[in-house]
């Protein structure tokens, strides 16, 4: 069920409310940024709907926790399969192939080969790499041969009578993450897996990549990793106590077991689909790949990029990284070349990139609420009155980036197909920045209708500098649904 979401008057007592605690200056330039997204709010009003189908379970990776396969590892920032089915069905999704160009740990990609078509996806982070590629060997060719592997190493634990070939690979943000017996455990494990088949090496691998979490004094808090303060490292005002840390040997028998029950239930998944469709994934940013690929391909574009948040997702799977071998410097690269989503991000010259986005660029040029809300954080950051000097470069980044994707989602779509997005707005210096309104408006420049812009019921939170200004009032978590124009030429990159 959908209903209409704003009027006029709620959007100025909204608008009220947000700007109180500012100086004369800041209301005066807060509340010129409130009018341009007031009326930049009400030219969506007729696709804008709050979605009581869309819960924020479903929309996240909560629904997964409970779903064979899907719950192996703990992506915490992957949407769940149901989502792809429910919004495949309302965009009348037939057929593939599906793109997914931010395809993390490969739920747009599993989702659509259970429903028979074949897709493909773009993703940067190895361990999104890793994830993707051992659930494929789990459910492909060698599901016989590697679960085989699996249940001999939980009947004969081979890693306890081997001897460790080198140490486990350390940057400085994971030192000392694990108990010594546990970091011992590790490259023991690492160094009895070598002796396995390759393919065999990367299923046992990713069990291991799915416990090192739990094992761990760490747990991943959005833009960080939280530190126990049994790990003796530094910490804040307050200690902080993850409570247990599993023990090595019960984890991984326990993810052992997880792998082996799901898997058996795979068989019985398909019965309906026969074949499941095909899974291509290309490493790399999408902003370098996507210029390569054909255009009009794709029935649908299915995706959740990074959101605007200062989320640095090479900290939070540092220790899955540094498992992998990413050295100082490949994190380094790795942060840079992801979408402009943390206040390290430096800016990328686009059109260097591809020339063919320079109408991408113009889109953002033009747009004057965006360029009020950069305008706004520079002058604040030369106030000196922003927590990061970096949060003007990411934001403007975040968007020029953006539409470039979202320009080449044109160009590999059919027409007529659809795109749908998860994304969040976010809130810096009292800004609120309606990421879901100004995507919206690049799309509807760029070759998209807008179909709908889905509002989940239940909102989101601020930070809790946000919340020490403005309270506890939510920001919108939404779901785009787009849909390329018919007649639309967008062959030429």
């Amino acid at each position: 069920m959908t209903y209409p979401l704003f009027n006029q008057a709620e959007l100025s007592q909204q608008r009220e409310f947000e700007t109180t605690n500012f100086n004369a200056a800041n209301r005066t330039r807060l509340e010129e940024i409130g009018r341009l997204d007031d009326a930049l709010t009400l030219s969506f009003t007729e696709s804008m709907a709050v979605n009581e189908a869309l819960s924020r379970q479903l929309v996240s990776f909560q629904t997964s926790k409970a779903r064979a396969i899907s719950r192996w590892f703990k992506f915490k920032e992957a949407f769940s399969d149901a989502l792809v089915e429910y919004l495949f069905a309302s965009g009348n999704v037939v057929d593939g192939p599906v793109l997914d160009p931010f395809a993390g740990s490969g739920t747009t990609l599993f989702a659509s080969a259970m429903l028979g078509f074949n897709s493909e996806g773009i993703e940067l982070l190895p361990i999104g790499q890793e994830i993707i590629a051992a659930r494929q060997l789990l459910q492909g060719e060698y599901t016989v041969e590697c679960l085989k592997a699996i249940q001999r190493w939980r009947d004969t634990r081979p890693w306890e009578t081997t001897e460790p070939d080198k140490t486990l690979h350390e940057v400085k943000i994971t030192r000392g993450a694990y108990p010594p017996a546990t970091k011992r455990a590790i490259e023991l494990y690492v160094s009895a897996l070598k002796q396995e088949p390759l393919p065999c090496q990367k299923v046992l691998r990713f069990a291991l990549l799915c416990i090192l979490e739990s094992v761990s004094f760490t747990r991943k808090d959005g833009q960080y990793l939280r530190w126990d303060a049994r790990a003796g490292r530094k910490v804040g005002k307050i200690p902080f106590n993850k409570g247990p840390i599993s023990d090595f040997r019960a984890a991984i028998i326990s993810k052992f077991d997880e792998i082996l029950g799901d898997t058996q239930q795979y068989p019985l998944l398909t019965q309906q689909v026969q074949p499941p469709g095909l899974i291509h994934v290309h490493p790399g940013s999408c902003l370098e790949i996507m210029p390569s690929l054909s255009p009009n391909q794709y029935s649908a574009v299915m995706t959740s990029p990074p959101y605007c948040n200062r989320y640095d997702y090479t900290r939070t799977y540092a220790l899955e990284l540094a498992l992998l071998g990413a050295t100082e410097t490949r994190f380094i690269e790795l942060r840079q070349n992801m979408l402009s989503c943390t206040v390290e991000n430096k800016a990328k010259n686009l059109v260097a990139i591809n020339p063919g986005w320079q109408r991408a660029i113009d889109v953002v040029d033009n747009t004057e609420l965006l360029q009020r809300v950069i305008a706004y954080l520079e002058e604040e950051k030369q106030n000196g009155s922003l927590n990061n000097d970096g949060i003007p470069r990411m934001v403007k980044g975040y968007f020029y980036e953006m539409a470039c994707v979202i320009s080449e989602c044109a160009r590999v779509l059919r027409p007529g197909a659809p795109m749908f997005m998860v994304n969040d707005n976010v809130r810096y210096q009292g800004a609120s920045i309606s990421v879901d309104l100004i995507l919206s408006h690049f799309a509807n420049h760029l070759g998209f209708d807008i179909t709908k812009i889905y509002i989940l019921p239940q909102g989101k939170g601020n930070s809790s500098q946000q919340m020490g200004v403005h309270g506890r009032n939510q920001l919108r978590k939404s779901v785009y649904f787009w849909r390329k124009r018919d007649g639309i030429n967008t062959a030429t990159p």
